[in-house]
């Protein structure tokens, strides 16, 4: 995003542009994550990542699940942190999909 602080730097190390994975926090922590991932239809909970299919991990219920709470803190893995990448479906339905993840982490 152009108001982060090194979105020039990410600019110079990657002139062809950035990838499609990526990973944002989302409020009400370790509860709202899982939430949020099992409301998708269309993203699948996977840990791998570079898929044609459009896929979600909740690292600090998952991939880092053994970790305590000082140690993904250290590793920079909030209890709401999400991980997308994002494959070849219709951004219409991507869209959709993660407006509904989000709606239903917040109740």
């Amino acid at each position: 995003m152009e108001s982060h602080p090194d979105h020039q730097l990410a600019k110079s190390l990657l002139p062809k542009g950035c990838g499609a994975v990526f990973s944002f926090g989302i409020k009400g922590g370790r509860d709202a994550g899982i939430k949020f991932i099992e409301s998708l239809d269309v993203f699948s909970h996977l840990a791998n990542v570079g898929d044609a299919k459009s896929l979600v991990i909740h690292p600090a219920s998952t991939t880092h699940h053994r970790m305590d709470a000082d140690a993904l803190e250290k590793a920079g893995i909030s209890e709401g942190l999400i991980r997308l990448s994002i494959g070849l479906e219709d951004i219409t339905d991507l869209t959709a999909d993660l407006k509904r993840g989000l709606r239903s982490s917040q109740k």
